[in-house]
């Protein structure tokens, strides 16, 4: 509601390319805040509403929000944002491109921007510059920056941003397992059914930012004593062939399970999560295990470590050999496994009604009469 009046507050919601927690993120404050009797519009790619069905919860508007540079269409991305927030009280952008192409859509305008950013890049070059340029243009407008790691914050502030805060990023609660404990896939990685040997998980989407060419270094051990653990990468993405290449000229214990949905039947069978990213935010399958009281193995990087705490054993990002010993060792020692799963299991993470919470407290003081930038309608 508007500070102020008690009205419907008018909100934009803005997103780029998704098939991940970002999408779930924005559909889940789409609900929550259309629920509370805001009124709520949802913008973005086509093929997000087709992932994850804004228009159940709100008013989807097409806008053509490439996942990369593309000067024509984002133009044209940009005279629609322009139109779409003449009615919005405030504009939350989620992601670096959107946020930019938002900013830029407001010039000249006092409509309140929000912009939460999810990523980080871990790249330089070309593209480590434009990265740069979408920063400054970013941090110049956003009236609030919400950050999912405190990196992430301390870089927006360098770029300018006049006010950073956390961002909220809980992953949604795990359904029941969909069938039994057996996962197909699983015995596939070796001589040893799975059921027989400690199953190890990552979930990521298979692409340079999350680690796995360290993951796969580790994996090909030693192991103290016989233990012969098998590794199982659930996600697809743009290095499957290359990963799967080396799996299998090297012989690794690794299984490529590709896109699973059941993630509760996935954490049933884990040891261990491991997660050798090179940054994360808040990653929704961290938040899962911990909730499942799976221990954690990751690399110390972005939000990860405000996230285990005790829950779970971090190594420095890039560091094959710290990782192999750290799973190592949970594995030999049953008494360490067993005081990080009650550590996860004890860990009190946040969840929608904290999330909402924090977009509101960004909305909400942002403007004092509770009178938007435009016309009623969005």
């Amino acid at each position: 509601m508007s500070v102020g009046t008690g009205k419907p507050s008018r909100i934009l919601l803005v997103l780029g390319t998704s098939a991940g927690g970002v999408g779930r993120h924005v559909r889940m404050l789409a609900a929550g805040l259309a629920r509370d009797g805001d009124r709520v519009v949802v913008a973005g790619p086509a093929s997000t509403d087709e992932a994850f069905g804004f228009a159940e919860v709100a008013r989807f508007a097409e806008v053509p929000i490439a996942d990369r540079p593309r000067p024509g269409r984002d133009a044209r991305a940009v005279l629609r944002l322009r139109a779409l927030a003449a009615a919005a009280d405030v504009v939350h952008a989620h992601g670096l491109r959107a946020g930019a192409l938002a900013a830029l859509a407001l010039t000249g305008r006092r409509t309140r921007l929000v912009v939460t950013l999810h990523n980080a890049l871990t790249t330089g070059g070309a593209v480590g510059a434009v990265y740069g340029v979408l920063e400054r243009v970013t941090a110049a407008r956003a009236d609030t920056v919400l950050v999912v790691a405190p990196d992430l914050g301390e870089r927006m502030t360098a770029r300018g941003a006049r006010h950073v805060a956390p961002a909220v990023v809980p992953a949604p609660p795990l359904p029941p397992p969909a069938g039994p404990s057996a996962v197909p896939g699983l015995d596939a990685g070796g001589d040893l059914p799975a059921e027989k040997r400690p199953v190890l998980l990552t979930v990521a989407r298979l692409a340079q930012q999350k680690g796995l060419d360290t993951l796969l270094t580790a994996a090909a051990g030693p192991f103290e004593g016989d233990v012969r653990p098998l590794f199982a990468i659930a996600g697809d993405g743009p290095l499957r062939e290359r990963l799967q290449a080396r799996i299998d000229g090297e012989g690794l214990p690794v299984v490529l399970l590709g896109h699973r949905d059941d993630m509760a039947g996935l954490l049933r069978v884990a040891r261990a999560l491991v997660v050798p990213s090179l940054w994360e935010g808040q990653p929704l399958s961290v938040q899962e295990a911990l909730r499942a009281g799976v221990p954690v193995v990751a690399t110390a990087v972005g939000g990860i470590p405000d996230m285990v705490r005790d829950a779970g054993l971090l190594v420095p990002s890039g560091d094959a050999e710290a990782l192999r010993r750290e799973i190592s060792r949970l594995l030999s020692e049953p008494g360490l496994a067993r005081r990080l799963g009650e550590a996860a299991s004890a860990r009190e993470l946040p969840g929608e009604r904290e999330a909402l919470q924090a977009v509101r407290a960004a909305y909400g003081g942002l403007w004092g009469s509770g009178e938007g930038s435009g016309a009623s309608g969005v």
